[in-house]
């Protein structure tokens, strides 16, 4: 009798869990649908607007005739998401660290956990208000410019790297910590030779999701960086780039432009990708090291 019940309850546990696996697979299915769907939209809209003049010349401004390539805009994006990461992604983690490693739950830190929180869910557009109204009518730095442009980024950026890198920073086992400070290891040494070598998978990814982030956004470019149609490699002059030139193409509603926007999207993505591989890559050497 006693070995009939177990059977009956193995059975029915095993209904229940190939139940529950049918449910997730269901979901996933239905959360992939859409992200498969714009992916296929955007390849079959903007595949034809791609060949060597597309890369290769910049947006020509001109009403009617060849409205030219989006090299400027590629180039921008490049430049100002570089030096925005360059800002952002450092100084995110040092206060993941700070918060994990030595602030933990003092009343600082809440304070800073909280404002981070916060900063999450402010809209990109606000980013862009604030250093238009700081950083260009406040007077003393000039008017609209591409670095101006990386600090909106920036500051979308910083609560995202953080949030993330304070999550996975607290996933290292603390027997690493103990371990090394038991060899008579500082904090600062065991921060930067045992847990972040130990997280950087998990870094990596966090920075990469702020990054694709930044990457797409035009609000706080129009408040900054303005655009351009011709290449500058200059930081401290208004650039060009691709969100701003899927909406300055987009608003004007001709089939030529509209065509160049669908390039320009699948263009963005392709440089989120390749971004994303190496970085995988890395991440994923440092992890079987």
């Amino acid at each position: 009798m006693t070995s009939a019940l177990l059977q009956t309850t193995s059975a029915g546990r095993r209904r229940r869990d190939v139940g529950m696996r049918g449910v997730l697979l269901i979901g996933t299915i239905v959360a992939l649908v859409p992200l498969f769907l714009v992916l296929f939209y955007v390849v079959k809209r903007g595949i034809g607007a791609w060949s060597v003049t597309f890369f290769t010349t910049d947006p020509t401004g001109a009403f009617l005739g060849d409205p030219g390539g989006v090299k400027s805009a590629l180039l921008g994006t490049i430049e100002i998401v570089l030096l925005a990461s360059l800002i952002a992604v450092p100084i995110g983690i040092g206060v993941a660290v700070y918060l994990v490693e030595y602030g933990k739950q003092s009343p600082f830190a809440r304070v800073v956990r909280y404002f981070v929180d916060v900063l999450t869910g402010v809209p990109s557009i606000v980013f862009g208000l604030f250093i238009y109204i700081v950083l260009i009518l406040g007077g003393g730095f000039g008017g609209f410019a591409g670095w101006k442009g990386s600090v909106a980024l920036a500051l979308l950026m910083l609560p995202v790297v953080t949030r993330a890198s304070e999550v996975v920073l607290n996933t290292v086992p603390d027997t690493l910590r103990e371990a090394a400070l038991a060899l008579g290891s500082p904090r600062w040494r065991i921060v930067f030779r045992v847990v972040l070598p130990t997280a950087l998978p998990g870094l990596v990814t966090g920075a990469l999701l702020a990054i694709a982030r930044a990457a797409g956004e035009t609000a706080p470019l129009l408040f900054t960086a303005f655009a351009i149609n011709a290449s500058n490699f200059d930081l401290g002059k208004p650039m060009n780039s691709l969100p701003l030139q899927i909406w300055n193409d987009v608003r004007q509603a001709q089939d030529r432009l509209v065509e160049r926007a669908w390039g320009s999207a699948m263009a963005l993505i392709v440089l989120i990708l390749l971004l994303t591989i190496p970085a995988r890559i890395l991440s994923r050497r440092s992890r079987t090291a």
